[in-house]
């Protein structure tokens, strides 16, 4: 599964973990990605999509409508 919130964008990010003795290895930073099925009443029927803790709180706030509205516009598919 991807690790990419389809609202927010959000991906992962890459840094260091530092050990006691300051080792530095590469390591990386996973968004908390959910997938979530929501209702969709436009087209009466659910849709699921792969969504992050913020993207969820987007959804809550702006509507699903909207959301899925804003999604399509830039291309991606639902």
């Amino acid at each position: 599964m991807s690790r990419v919130c389809q609202v927010t964008g959000k991906a992962p990010a890459f840094g260091n973990s530092v050990s006691h003795s300051h080792r530095r290895t590469r390591r990386r930073f996973d968004p908390n990605i959910q997938r979530r099925r929501y209702w969709l009443p436009s087209e009466r029927r659910y849709i699921r999509l792969t969504v992050s803790t913020t993207g969820i709180r987007v959804i809550d706030t702006r509507g699903i409508e909207r959301v899925v509205a804003d999604i399509r516009a830039r291309g991606g598919r639902v």
